[in-house]
């Protein structure tokens, strides 16, 4: 390798691997801020939101890895311009494509990475992240009792407490209901104080309860005798043992969530689309089949002469109609009408039945075509971010990270609406899928160009007259700002 490819290599791969990290960990922030609702107050321990946070900066890859290519690209190409580097390589005869060729192959290496990304690891990530999110969310909020109104977070149990120690954590004035019978108000325990405490495996809680009394109404009655008796004990200690469900962590099955198409990859769905697309097939034959045979067309056997026969003429068949009575045509546009109607409700039911099996298809489909768009994009955008770093010659992390945000969010709306009108089934998959590229690759195209040529981006004609435009409306608005300022002092008569 030589000494310039070596110094273009480094001049590209650190601020390539730093704006990663960077935006992944931008990304993750609003990700982690999206689900702290679901993390917070549940006792999960520091792997498990670790784990989480994990595979959710894994799903973060198809933002991060275009965005971080088109923003290295910009700032190494701008760099050098800025530093006079470029001037110098071209000075000596190097062309911009030798000085481009290691980047090309590292955005070539780039692109692979990201196929294998969003074909192997991305699918895992999904898999993952539902499946923690899913055991989350089964997992109930720590215990916090309230004070001074009643709390039914214990399945079964209701407590009020009137008083709380914060530093020692002891209870004072403690009521607890129990409604493990579902009998009602029947069984309740007053204690002075008490605490409370988690078993080690947090699937049951005890309470210690002193100086108290327990109240058991036995409400067995039957048609000898129908009084009601209350067992009062009272008690110097008591402790109450409450089994509890989910409120620890439990993981689950990894692979429940593996039949959702963001979980799988480019060889699972092509057994998804091939099977879908069968599945398609069949209901359109089905309900095809149907409607032919309820609008067959029935005759006389004396019409059907010319059966067997080969007829090239049109058969006119308005004269049949024509030579029926008053009352057979009532008849017949009666028929008409009811096979119609028919026919109607037949092609609702089919367009009902097809709906969700056609919607699913076309999601695996555009998740197919997915898999290759990001390599397309990371491409795309390092021919985008190269050829505009070498025109504007401005490096670091100002002008190059607003061009970068702005290319970026141009491509995402265009990606995220070409992919819901897909989905939906305005555009077919692979139009809907591939707009965004198809509409940066011109854009490419023209910047490598400009920068091969060693042109402007625009030419003098363009910039003189966007000049003497704005000039003329500057000065339009500061003639004006006098005129405004006697408008506006003038007083409304009364």
């Amino acid at each position: 390798m030589k000494k310039l490819d070596r110094f273009i290599l480094k001049s590209f791969l650190g601020p390539f691997v730093m704006i990663f990290f960077i935006v992944i960990f931008v990304l993750m922030m609003q990700f982690l801020w999206l689900y702290i609702d679901e993390l917070v107050g549940k006792g999960l321990g520091f792997k498990v939101i670790a784990e989480f946070l994990g595979w959710g900066s894994a799903t973060l890859i198809p933002m991060a890895l275009p965005l971080s290519t088109l923003l290295a690209s910009i700032m190494t190409l701008g760099s050098l311009g800025e530093n006079n580097e470029l001037l110098a390589m071209k000075a000596a005869g190097i062309p911009l494509q030798r000085i481009l060729r290691p980047l090309i192959i590292v955005s070539v290496i780039i692109s692979i990475g990201a196929f294998f990304a969003s074909n192997n690891l991305i699918p895992v990530s999904y898999d993952k992240i539902y499946t923690l999110r899913d055991d989350i969310n089964k997992t109930k909020e720590e215990i916090k009792i309230p004070v001074g109104v009643f709390y039914d977070g214990i399945d079964n149990y209701t407590l009020k407490l009137n008083e709380r120690n914060k530093e020692t954590g002891m209870m004072y004035d403690v009521m607890v209901y129990n409604h493990t019978g579902n009998k009602g108000n029947t069984s309740l325990t007053i204690a002075d104080s008490g605490m409370i405490k988690l078993t080690e495996d947090k699937k049951g809680v005890i309470f210690s309860l002193y100086s108290g009394t327990s109240y058991e109404e036995n409400d067995k009655i039957n048609y000898r005798d129908t009084t009601l008796s209350l067992q009062k004990i009272n008690f110097s200690f008591q402790e109450i043992v409450i089994p509890l469900e989910n409120y620890a962590f439990e993981r689950s099955d990894d692979s429940r969530f593996g039949n959702e198409v963001m979980a799988k990859n480019l060889s699972q769905l092509k057994k998804d689309k091939d099977s879908l697309g069968t599945l398609c097939g069949n209901i359109t034959d089905d309900y095809k089949r149907k409607i032919l045979s309820s609008l067959e067309l029935k005759h006389d056997d004396e019409l059907d002469s010319i059966k067997g026969k080969n007829l090239k003429a049109v058969f006119d068949t308005r004269f049949l109609y024509d030579s029926l009575s008053n009352a057979n045509k009532m008849n017949a546009a009666s028929m008409a009408i009811s096979k119609m109607v028919s026919t109607k409700n037949m092609l609702s039911s089919y367009s009902g039945e097809l709906k969700y099996p056609s919607y699913i298809l076309r999601k695996t489909k555009v998740e197919s075509f997915r898999k290759f768009t990001l390599s397309i994009a990371c491409f795309i955008f390092f021919f985008i971010g190269a050829p505009l770093g070498a025109i504007i010659r401005k490096g670091g992390l100002g002008t190059p990270m607003i061009i970068s945000v702005l290319f970026f969010v141009f491509y995402w709306v265009v990606d995220i609406s070409g992919v819901k009108l897909a989905k939906d089934g305005a555009a077919s998959p692979f139009i809907g899928t591939f707009i965004s590229s198809m509409v940066l690759f011109p854009i490419g195209v023209f910047l490598t160009y400009k920068a091969a040529k060693d042109s402007a981006l625009f030419s003098d004609v363009f910039v003189t007259k966007v000049k003497k435009y704005y000039g003329k409306a500057v000065e339009f608005i500061f003639k004006a700002l006098p005129f405004l300022k006697k408008l506006k002092g003038k007083k409304t008569p009364k």
